[in-house]
Formats: C-alpha cells, structure tokens, sequence
C-alpha cells in the first residue's frame, strides 16, 4: 500500500521531493529496504499535519504536501488540482473533494464537506451535511466526501502546532476543523478521481480488489 501511494507522489511532478514520515520502526526497515527516503518523527504526535510540521524543521520549502499513507489509490492528477489553489496569494492551506456515493453519504468514515461558493471550507463532518430536513424529491441536495490530502505554506504549518486542539476537532475526531475555528480558511479543490481511505479491513479487500484489475 505504501509503495502505491509513494510512487504515485513521485509521478506528480510539482513535488520537488518525497518523503515518508513515520515513527514506526517496522515501516522505516521496508522504506530502507527499498531505498526510500525517510524522516523518524515522535511518536507522541497527534496528527498528520503534525507530524508533516516536524519534517518542515528540517526540510525547507514555501508549501508543503501532507499525503496519508493509507491513499493507495491516489494518482499526480490529485496533487495537481491540490495545488493548483496556490496560484491565488492569499490561500494558505489546500484540500480535496469529490462527489460522494449514494453509499457513503451516511458513512462516517467518508467524512463530508460544505463549501462556500469561493470554494473556502465551511465545515467538515463525518455526519452527513448538508441536512436534508424536508427529504425532497426533486433536485436533492450534492453531497461531497473530502479527501484526506492538504497542503500548506509554510507559516501557516508552522503555526499549527502552537494552536491548542479546538473543541470541534476533538469531537469530531478530524485535524482539519482546528484551522477553521482559528479562523485560517481551507480551500477545497474538486476532483474527478474518489480514492479508498484504507481504515477498515473492507476497505482493504476492496482496494486490493481493485488494484488487482
């Protein structure tokens, strides 16, 4: 799975360089083995944009790319429209969305998005937003699924550790809501291509399933 999601990083070709971080000893043995790049980060990191901000002290560089491990179905084409929002100054930190499924909608583990018409996040939920409170029948609300892939520059990643975990954050168990309620606009990029966030042993079958085709 590992292999997939790094090959596909190194495909994209904005990405200056790739690096695996990782604060276990058994996927730092398979990155040596396969003469992969590596940074050893604390174990005691609570995040991914946490641990991408521990990397950051070493590696400099204007934005940043926070790409999960558990992606193995993440293609150039996803870091290409996850970037593509840094041509406008003002944005600081970038994500994904596709349309969801009819059989994710009620899925929490496909978290959900809400955007503004400029495309900035309103909210992230792993409850299913927007609510459709009289259950038309006629033109029924879009429903989107975010994916799990962020960018940032570098000031704004570095102030992310110094922010306490907010409230909406740990509720719902989701990184992403710290940024929104310290007011730091997150803008989200469509996609055409859904990926399989790899976070039950389903998910697994289903993408071997499909990366066996």
């Amino acid at each position: 799975m590992l292999a997939w999601v790094y090959e596909a990083a190194r495909a994209c070709p904005q990405l200056d360089r790739v690096v695996i971080a990782t604060d276990s000893e058994e996927v730092a043995e398979l990155c040596q083995r396969n003469h992969w790049p590596i940074e050893l980060t604390s174990p005691d990191l609570r995040s991914g944009t946490d641990r991408v901000h521990a990397v950051a002290q070493q590696i400099p560089a204007d934005i940043y790319v926070n790409i999960q491990g558990d992606e193995p179905l993440l293609k150039p084409e996803h870091l290409t429209a996850l970037l593509r929002p840094f041509a406008q100054p003002h944005v600081e930190v970038s994500t994904l969305k596709v349309l969801c499924t009819p059989e994710n909608i009620a899925n929490p583990n496909a978290v959900k998005v809400v955007t503004a018409a400029d495309g900035r996040a309103l909210y992230f939920s792993r409850a299913t937003i927007p609510y459709d409170r009289d259950a038309r029948n006629i033109a029924p609300p879009q429903y989107w699924k975010h994916i799990g892939l962020y960018a940032y520059r570098k000031a704004t990643l570095q102030r992310f550790p110094t922010l306490p975990p907010s409230a909406l954050e740990q509720t719902e168990r989701l990184e992403q809501l710290r940024f929104l309620e310290n007011g730091i606009d997150i803008h989200v990029a469509p996609t055409d291509f859904d990926t399989i966030g790899v976070d039950t042993e389903e998910d697994l079958n289903r993408v071997e399933a499909l990366l066996r085709r």
